[in-house]
Parts: structure tokens; sequence; C-alpha cells
């Protein structure tokens, strides 16, 4: 018997509408998955090619520290003290501790005009730092005396004499150690509070606002652990290389070239003979009052 019109129409319907269900099933297993609420559904696969590009700044993460360096936050330690005065760490944005203190190391004096901030290093020193003291005075003159926290910890009166001339304190480490940047996160750690611990216990009450790494050694992870701790990393901008007793002339030359803006001048009150230092300082506090400039503090929460 021969199919009818009807007949014919009907099974051409019922083959459209298999055809469109076949179709909606394609479809739907084509469309890109629903973002989980953690976002987990759109992740690329572990070990896919979608990673974060490496760190192309110079300063080296702690050793076994998987932090990644801050875009900009170089610090490029060059051979012995004078790594802290390598170029500059850069604008490191907004990044902040929860205490509001910027993770960037400082290298500028607090100020608006021809301000500079002296710092005095790897005391305090029962000859030497009597004398800086009295250099100071004379000058009227206040800076930041960073210390180790072995020697804070041995001459406690020092520690106090500095804080009751109006200066300020600073964190040098523990003892003073210029590989800390090879050194695993914790060491950096025991290092940094340890130090401020030994400093604060030998004044109580006044507060160490900086943290300066022995020889320049900072690392992502020393200056977070700093700026948690309410400490500003601390480099500087002139270094006269007192530390290796150059001479007073080459000391002077270096001192009274051409001094970048806002200065924060390296010195030294401990770590050997520092006769050279207490003798440029007494040619330099003076000339730097002559040309104008007045003494004030490192920048602590200003990028």
């Amino acid at each position: 018997m021969g199919i009818t019109s009807s007949s014919a129409r009907r099974v051409r319907r019922a083959g459209t509408a298999a055809t469109a269900a076949v179709l909606g099933i394609l479809a739907v297993s084509a469309a890109p998955a629903v973002a989980a609420p953690d976002g987990s559904a759109n992740k690329p696969p572990a070990g896919s090619a979608d990673k974060p590009a490496a760190a192309g700044a110079a300063e080296k993460p702690s050793a076994g520290s998987a932090e990644k360096v801050p875009a900009g936050s170089a610090e490029k330690p060059a051979a012995g003290k004078a790594a802290g005065s390598a170029a500059s760490a850069g604008n490191a944005g907004s990044a902040r501790s929860a205490a509001g203190i910027p993770l960037a190391i400082s290298r500028l004096a607090q100020g608006p005009g021809r301000d500079v901030a002296i710092t005095i290093d790897d005391g305090p020193d029962p000859r030497w730092t009597p004398q800086v003291l009295e250099v100071l005075r004379k000058n009227h003159v206040k800076a930041t005396f960073c210390m180790i926290g072995t020697k804070a910890q041995k001459y406690p009166e020092l520690v106090r004499s500095v804080a009751a001339d109006g200066h300020r304190l600073c964190n040098h480490s523990v003892d003073h150690d210029v590989t800390m940047d090879h050194k695993p996160v914790a060491y950096q750690k025991q290092q940094i509070l340890e130090a401020k611990a030994m400093i604060e216990k030998a004044a109580p009450g006044v507060p160490v606002g900086y943290y300066r790494a022995p020889g320049g050694a900072f690392t992502p992870d020393s200056r977070a652990i700093a700026a948690e701790s309410g400490m500003r990393p601390l480099g500087w901008s002139v270094d006269p290389k007192d530390w290796s007793r150059p001479g007073l002339p080459a000391m002077i030359t270096a001192l009274e070239g051409k001094l970048p803006h806002q200065p924060t001048v390296l010195f030294h009150d401990g770590g050997g003979d520092r006769s050279e230092t207490v003798a440029a300082l007494k040619q330099y506090l003076p000339w730097l009052t002559a040309q104008g400039y007045h003494f004030t503090f490192p920048a602590r929460t200003t990028l």
C-alpha cells in the first residue's frame, strides 16, 4: 500500500525534530563551561604554559622562597659594602605593609627641599659612638643610627645616649651577616626581629623605625618582614666608603661631589678605626649647612 501525502508530511516533521534535537545536543556540548564559584572551572591545567613571566629584577628571592620579586623593586647589590648604594629600588607602586610602611627601599631624606639625612652604621661602639655624637651635637644635627643587635645588647647605655640626643634608631640585623640574601627566609626573619628586640630592650620605649640590610643585602622577604614589623627598609644614596678608610681627601671629594635629590648619606661608627669618619663629619656637616641644607631623617612612610 502506498504512502499518503499526510503520512509523508508526518515523517518529514519527525525527521526535522530529530535533527534539531541532535544539533541542540552538539551545541550544548561545545559551549564553554560555567565557572564554579571559586573560578576553578576555567583555570589552566597544572603545568600549562599560562604561567606568570619570570621576574626580571636583579634582587634575588630568598633561598628556598617561592615569592616573586615585586615589579620594579629591584635592589642590585654590588660587591662588598657598596651594594646598598646600587641602582634604586625603583617605584614599588602602592605596595605597603599592613602597618602602612612602603616595601620599597627608602633613599630620600624627608622634607620638601634641600634636606639631607645622615645615617650612621655598625655601632654602637664605646670608642667611636661618643665621638660621633659629640660632632653631631656641635653641629645641631639629628641622625639615624643603624645598630647591630649584639652591640646594642652589649652597650645599652650607648643606645640610650643616642636616643637621648634625639637621634633615631635603625635595625642593622643581629650580627651583620652580609650574606643574608642567600639565606632561608626563617633565618632572615630571626636576624631582623631578634635585633629589633635587642635594640628595644636597650632603650625601652624608643621606636626602631628603619631596617637596613647588612651590605645592602635586601630580599623581597626581608623588606616585607621589616615593613610588617613597622620598619621602613633603608638604603642610601651617598657613600664616601669611610668603612674602607680611603683617606680624608677622598672622602671629602666623594661627599661634596654632585649630591642627588634629598640625599641619604652613609657613615659608620663601628667596625674598625673610625677616626677618618669623625674627621670627615667635622668638615662635611658645616659644609652642608653653608650650602643651605637642612638635616632631617630618611623618608619612612612615603614612596
